[in-house]
């Protein structure tokens, strides 16, 4: 009987962020504005990479579906938290969980590979210039990108089908903002140990291949810009590598922690403070990251404004 009533769950509850009921308000203005942000700052780099001509070239065709990536991340998360902050009844059914849950797999993943994706293109532009646009073609771009994507879309359909075989019957209380697949995980009252390992192996060599294709792209960056004798051209090789490391520390970090580090180490506080780096913080910081120090970028920006005003 217990057995058939945990298979007739249909509704979790999201504890949602810690704090006090006070500070709720505040809280949602600000997670608000930084929503807004969000948005405006990638659709605005998405708009400006795609209308600009001197921004058809394979860098920009991959910052900007970072940049649509970041605002999907974002979209699926923040809304239901911004109302979770103002209402009470913060319940949530198995599937827009189950949806939230993939989505937010599909793209952390992505973003995983498209950071990889960038790395090498650097790596490319760099080290072997006479060669770069006979190695990242158009076709080329485009090969990588489906393979983001479809490597996004598989690693979150092998997590989906293996939450989909666990039962919840000792409770329906995820302590997260979000339907993530550790704390649904601990909730779970069958065997969830294939699930943990799962998530270990998984995530854990996606992020071990994407974080050393990375490093050894910067690796061979690095020395080439050593041997550069040019001031100029070094100065212009770290600007242009600089923006995308810093993106990509920023990124990493709290993702070792949240699904490489043993999950019995972690408090439910402590994964929400990683969770909510990567999947609130990242998506706004990044169109500034990589806009700001980019002259070209900000002269786009600035044209666009001047034409529509």
């Amino acid at each position: 009987m217990a057995m058939k009533n945990a298979t007739l769950l249909t509704e979790f509850v999201l504890t949602g962020l810690p704090c006090q009921p006070e500070w709720q308000v505040l809280l949602f203005l600000v997670f608000l504005a930084i929503y807004l942000i969000t948005i405006v700052g990638n659709l605005g780099l998405i708009v400006i990479v795609r209308n600009d001509s001197h921004f058809h070239i394979p860098m920009y065709f991959f910052l900007g579906n970072l940049a649509f990536i970041d605002a999907w991340l974002s979209s699926t998360v923040t809304p239901k938290m911004l109302v979770n902050l103002l209402r009470k009844n913060k319940m949530i059914t198995f599937s827009e969980c189950m949806i939230q849950f993939f989505c937010v797999a599909v793209c952390v993943t992505v973003e995983c590979f498209l950071l990889a994706a960038m790395a090498y293109d650097r790596y490319v532009a760099i080290c072997k210039p006479l060669l770069y646009p006979v190695i990242m073609t158009s076709r080329r771009c485009i090969q990588l990108l489906v393979l983001t994507f479809v490597g996004g879309f598989l690693h979150a359909l092998i997590h989906e089908r293996f939450l989909f075989r666990l039962m919840f019957c000792n409770s329906n209380i995820i302590h997260h903002f979000y339907c993530d697949v550790i704390p649904l995980l601990k909730i779970s009252c069958t065997d969830s140990s294939l699930n943990y390992l799962l998530v270990f192996i998984f995530s854990g060599s996606i992020q071990v291949f994407s974080i050393m294709t990375i490093l050894l792209s910067y690796a061979f960056v690095l020395f080439t810009i050593l041997q550069k004798k040019s001031k100029k051209g070094i100065n212009k090789a770290f600007s242009t590598c600089g923006a995308h490391l810093f993106s990509v520390c920023l990124y990493y970090v709290p993702l070792l922690f949240m699904y490489v580090h043993p999950a019995s180490s972690k408090q439910n506080d402590q994964e929400m403070i990683f969770s909510l780096f990567y999947t609130v913080i990242i998506p706004v910081l990044n169109p500034f990251i990589y806009s700001l120090r980019n002259k070209q970028v900000t002269g786009s920006l600035r044209k666009m404004l001047k034409r529509n005003a």
